[in-house]
């Protein structure tokens, strides 16, 4: 069976193990039926080990924008927590004052299907759908140019690679445009069609050309899962995937971050080649 053929095949496992208890990643969610590129209301999301916290800000009924807060224990993917608004807090230029709770309209419930998606039902309001916004990477070549960081568990123990994607190439019948390391021996792609559309696949060429591994994984922002497969060994790798720096070079992380280039001593250049110039005529 070729690599990409037990790719395939493998996709129901990883498709499987989403049923597992997982934390939705913290960011900016909506309502998606309410995403119009329109003002209108949305929930700031972080969850620490199973506490969750949500912050929204929405309208009251006359048209006042408020915010809510919402702190709950996250169990089995679901929570639900009283929705509480405050009012009469610190205002800009003013003195130190505390808000002070104003009512509760209820309680929120959300149920999550993925890290990035699921369902929410405010006080009121049928169940809806709602999503992780993603506003600044599109699904396209350009979203993958960077440093990645690839770490996957298995049957062969811990393995973890960093490469750094900074070529463009052609695309595939399945994607939408090949990035490359400069060596041309590893590359990734997003899939646009097929049993793979949604996610990215990446392959990693021996010096010989030969495929070594290959990795698949479905991310938002700056965060994947999927799998890694190796020639030669049967069992998959359970894989994480991080992007360590955006495509203009900045880092992602808490350390990480851009560090200004040198500037070039050209004078320095200059004075060497006059050196060597002047030992090559004697």
């Amino acid at each position: 069976m070729s690599l990409l053929s037990r790719l395939l095949v493998t996709a129901a496992t990883l498709w499987a193990l989403s049923a597992q208890a997982f934390a939705p990643q913290a960011g900016t969610w909506i309502v998606s039926a309410e995403l119009d590129g329109k003002p209108g209301r949305g929930m700031a999301i972080d969850v620490q080990n199973d506490t969750f916290v949500m912050q929204m800000y929405a309208y009251e009924s006359s048209g006042q924008p408020t915010f809510y807060l919402a702190v709950g224990t996250l169990s089995n993917n679901q929570v639900a927590a009283p929705l509480t608004r405050y009012e009469g807090g610190r205002f800009f230029g003013s003195a130190p004052r505390s808000g002070v709770l104003a009512g509760n309209p209820g309680t929120v419930r959300m149920r999550f299907t993925s890290g990035i998606a699921g369902f929410v039902t405010f006080p009121g309001e049928p169940e809806r759908a709602m999503h992780r916004v993603n506003f600044a990477y599109p699904f396209a070549q350009s979203s993958l140019r960077g440093v990645w960081s690839f770490n996957s568990l298995g049957s062969m123990g811990l393995t973890a690679e960093a490469v750094q994607l900074t070529t463009s190439a052609g695309s595939t019948s399945g994607g939408n445009g090949i990035l490359a390391t400069s060596d041309g021996r590893f590359g990734c792609e997003h899939q646009t069609s097929g049993e793979l559309a949604g996610g990215v696949l990446c392959v990693k060429l021996n010096g010989s050309g030969q495929v070594q591994r290959a990795y698949f994984f479905v991310y938002s922002v700056n965060e994947g899962e999927g799998y890694m497969q190796s020639v030669g060994v049967a069992d998959d790798q359970l894989l994480s995937v991080r992007r360590l720096t955006t495509p203009s070079g900045v880092g992602t992380g808490i350390v990480i971050k851009e560090e200004p280039a040198s500037p070039a001593d050209l004078g320095q250049l200059q004075q060497r080649l006059a050196e060597a110039a002047l030992r090559l005529q004697r």
